[in-house]
């Protein structure tokens, strides 16, 4: 096989193939032995018709498309290869020879993962950050805690209040009709969760047990459902039940209930260091995050949309998967949040498009400087992993390798040490002059 390439366009280039003669007659045999399954011959049974038959009878043409469809797949990818090319889309085809005895000839045209001309990339500054604990933090997280071990009591007398859970049952109406997805029966609803449309929640305090109310509310402009967005709606709305949070004392007994420390003051210096490992951690992250900022803005590269299309796909996936884990699916989360699915792939794009961003420039970095994830740093992150999961490191070498991840563990170790190069080559400065 024969395979050359030109840049026709910034990031997109042709690739020309030709295929031997040899492997077209190969191919032409395969395809035959799958179409002949399929093909009725008065006086032969299926998949019996003579080759001779069948071309006499169909024509040898009939088969040039089934043996394109077997012979281009490994084709471009060979042609790729050899040529050493790096493919971000689909690639357009266009096939200019095919025919028994002939060599296959097509022509590729494929969107290319861009070059990067780096910029400075060392000696670059970062702020300082300073780690503190204040008391108000440690109060919060004790407060959180409390809502964790809240108990929750029926309240027979009274109004519904803010931070209560309701069971209601719900009738939706626009514009007098009763519309798809607007009911349900005994529905928990906790008070100020805002995961109902905005006004509806604020119009169920003061209601008590056993009262109706008419809701009135408005979609939003941008609600997944066309047919509801920007419509006024009536809920016919019915109280069940009301229960409340009985938050525990924060005292030794507390302490004792949720940890292993016998005072809340032992407690809470164990949160204070907890959330001090919490918060220095995260200031590392964000060190991270303003180097590659910088070594990123300093490079020149232009991004191909199909690259930015298939991060905010990527994203799209692990949002959903997020929700799933709580509980929720894209279509709840749409409706409770009166977005649609272009809506939020928008609100993700800008992200989707620094994160392309970021990894093409470390990539570009990491070859400049000859960064390579060795074996042994394979072996001692699939160990970490084993750690954190309880389970052999050979098992999820193999399961690693099995789903074809290995290589994306290792180009992912290989951003992190080119990321550990930016930050000990960077200057740190007071977050002041960093700004300024």
């Amino acid at each position: 096989m024969k395979a050359t390439w030109e840049k026709i366009d910034k990031n997109v280039v042709s690739i020309d193939v030709e295929v031997e003669a040899e492997k077209v007659t190969v191919a032409l045999d395969q395809a035959f032995k799958k179409v002949v399954q399929k093909v009725n011959v008065p006086g032969f049974r299926k998949g019996k018709v003579p080759r001779g038959i069948f071309e006499s009878r169909f024509g040898i043409e009939s088969l040039y498309q089934d043996a394109i469809d077997i012979l281009l797949p490994d084709a471009y990818s060979e042609a790729v290869k050899a040529n050493d090319l790096q493919p971000v889309d689909r690639p357009e085809i266009d096939v200019e020879q095919f025919a028994k005895g002939q060599t296959f000839k097509f022509k590729a045209k494929v969107i290319v993962r861009p070059e990067v001309q780096l910029g400075e990339y060392k000696g670059l500054e970062v702020p300082a950050v300073e780690v503190a604990v204040g008391e108000e933090e440690i109060n919060a997280e004790l407060e959180r805690l409390q809502q964790r071990h809240a108990e929750l009591s029926v309240i027979d007398e009274g109004a519904a209040q803010n931070g209560d859970i309701t069971v209601i049952d719900f009738d939706g109406y626009v514009d007098g009709v009763q519309f798809e997805g607007g009911q349900s029966e005994g529905y928990s609803l906790e008070i100020g969760s805002g995961s109902f449309i905005p006004g509806f929640e604020d119009q169920i305090v003061g209601m008590q047990v056993g009262d109706f109310k008419d809701v009135e509310v408005t979609f939003p402009e941008a609600y997944h459902a066309e047919n509801l967005a920007g419509k006024a709606a009536v809920f016919k709305v019915k109280l069940h039940e009301i229960k409340r949070k009985s938050l525990p004392a924060l005292d030794d007994e507390f302490a004792k209930d949720v940890s292993e420390f016998d005072t809340l003051e032992e407690y809470k210096q164990d949160l204070a260091e907890k959330l001090k490992a919490s918060k220095e951690k995260e200031a590392e992250q964000a060190r991270e995050n303003a180097i590659v900022t910088k070594a990123s803005d300093a490079a020149e590269v232009e991004i191909p949309e199909p690259m930015i299309v298939t991060e905010v796909d990527f994203m799209l996936r692990d949002f959903e998967n997020r929700l799933r884990m709580q509980g929720m699916n894209l279509d709840l989360y749409y409706q409770f949040s009166g977005q649609n699915e272009s809506v939020l792939r928008e609100q993700m794009r800008s992200d989707a498009e620094k994160r392309v961003r970021n990894n093409l420039v470390l990539t570009a970095i990491a070859k400049a400087e000859g960064i390579e994830a060795t074996e042994a740093d394979v072996n001692e992150e699939l160990e970490n992993l084993a750690k954190a999961y309880n389970r052999p490191a050979e098992e999820l070498r193999t399961i690693f390798t099995q789903n074809g991840n290995i290589e994306s563990l290792r180009e992912d170790l290989e951003l992190r040490k080119t990321i550990k190069l930016l930050l000990d080559n960077s200057k740190t400065v007071a977050a002041e002059a960093a700004q300024a």
